[in-house]
């Protein structure tokens, strides 16, 4: 019997990166997992390396008939869900100067609009004592440059967690955000060249207290926790980042 046996949970953005990580840590523990992204190709890679025990749904969370069609699906699937892990977003910097409509709409309706209606649509779902947990960001926390429309969604979300504890609490719902700092998830090494990248790195490891990245599984390890194990916990964010937002 391993640690997850027989919880059945879900993760938006589970394909790569952190969402993938968590999905790795709760499949090895012995649940079951539906995982989402827009990326078919990405998410078939992800359930061939997380096995059976993996459901892959290809969807879009700005598109609420795609979250309709998730919610009937992981019904089907599963009939309940223990965990809930809101961890579908986009980031990327949008100087405050040149940002377009559009672009602070998209970052708006997947960041924001999508982790809502996520939570609304599934929320049917939740089995009395399921942990919901929404992806923030110590961005919402600190001012960094270039980043006002990124920061701006995931301090909602950070709001959110709050209310939506108010809104299922009486169903014996928690619902708690988790908020990465630094995490080496690879992705700067294809956005950037070398060595831009390494550059990057080092400032950004100049500027945290613990002098690192967190690692994938450092965050997968803290999310399982606030969806299973954080039982007396409601409505918090939980900084997984060095130290950055704290010290």
């Amino acid at each position: 019997m391993g640690t997850y046996t027989d919880k059945n949970v879900v993760i938006t953005g589970g394909g790569a990166g952190m969402g993938f990580a968590l999905a790795e840590l709760l499949v090895d523990g012995g649940a079951r997992v539906v995982i989402t992204g827009r990326s078919q190709t990405t998410l078939d890679a992800a359930r061939e390396r997380l096995g059976a025990n993996a459901v892959a749904v290809r969807g879009d969370v700005a598109a609420l008939p795609e979250l309709d069609a998730l919610a009937d699906r992981v019904k089907g699937e599963f009939g309940a869900v223990d965990a809930l892990f809101v961890n579908a977003g986009i980031a990327g910097t949008t100087p405050f100067e040149t940002t377009t409509e559009e672009v602070f709409d998209e970052m708006f309706a997947i960041n924001v609009r999508g982790a809502f209606f996520t939570v609304q649509k599934l929320a049917p779902l939740l089995s009395t004592g399921a942990g919901v947990v929404l992806t923030t960001s110590a961005a919402n926390a600190i001012g960094m440059l270039d980043t006002s429309v990124y920061a701006a969604g995931k301090a909602a979300l950070r709001s959110m967690a709050r209310s939506f504890s108010r809104e299922l609490l009486p169903r014996g719902i928690r619902v708690n955000a988790i908020s990465p700092g630094p995490i080496d998830t690879g992705i700067l090494e294809k956005v950037m060249s070398e060595e831009a990248a390494e550059e990057f790195k080092a400032q950004v490891v100049a500027d945290n207290p613990m002098q690192r990245f967190g690692t994938l599984e450092e965050f997968a390890r803290a999310a399982a926790f606030l969806a299973f194990d954080a039982t007396y916990t409601t409505g918090a964010e939980f900084a997984v980042d060095g130290g950055r937002t704290q010290l």
